[in-house]
């Protein structure tokens, strides 16, 4: 089987599935799954969570983002350094206006944002099975940054997404990581992780 032929397909169906719900399912699921995301997380006072900026029809962040705030979490978001390099995490204030950055054109906060490391990292997805395997959108960057973070510190991964890109087996490489747990509107997932 070609393994990246198969995330392909794979990733195709579930990103269909994502955009077929509509944008007011979408926002209702969004705000569920920040609710259980709060919950799985547990006491976030003081600590570094690091969101992602939603993208495209991705499950919208803005939710738990205001939920992680009020309950005193600090927040951070990625920023691309170049393809084939981890990411990095750049603080991220309420009042801070984001700019869209880099070939993706995600938004993120300006190289004056102080670089952090996170204690908690929300990682986005196209597809996820309940291993805790995921498939990105094909570039590697959460791999190579969970390799990173998990080799200098404890950190805890969350894939965050809606219930309808869950599949029966994501593909898994030796360079993917897993998530420690995955988060939708539906439940949450404690995933033993895979090595």
């Amino acid at each position: 089987m070609d393994l990246a032929a198969e995330k392909r397909r794979l990733r195709a169906e579930a990103l269909g599935r994502r955009t077929a719900m509509g944008d007011e399912a979408r926002a209702e699921a969004s705000r569920r799954a920040a609710a259980n995301a709060l919950s799985a997380i547990g006491p976030v006072d003081g600590r570094t969570i690091a969101l992602f900026a939603s993208f495209r029809d991705e499950i919208d962040t803005a939710p738990l983002a205001d939920a992680l705030r009020r309950a005193g979490a600090r927040l951070a978001l990625p920023v691309i350094v170049a393809r084939g390099q981890p990411l990095r995490f750049r603080l991220w204030e309420s009042h801070a206006t984001l700019a869209p950055a880099g070939a993706y054109r995600i938004p993120e906060p300006g190289p004056e944002a102080p670089q952090v490391t996170p204690d908690v990292v929300l990682v986005p997805l196209a597809a996820f099975d309940r291993r805790g395997f995921r498939i990105g959108y094909g570039a590697g960057f959460y791999d190579r940054t969970l390799q990173i973070l998990r080799q200098e510190n404890t950190v805890q991964a969350i894939g965050f997404a809606l219930a309808c890109q869950e599949v029966s087996a994501a593909p898994a490489e030796p360079h993917d990581e897993p998530v420690d747990m995955m988060v939708t509107e539906s439940e949450i997932i404690s995933c033993a992780r895979a090595r």
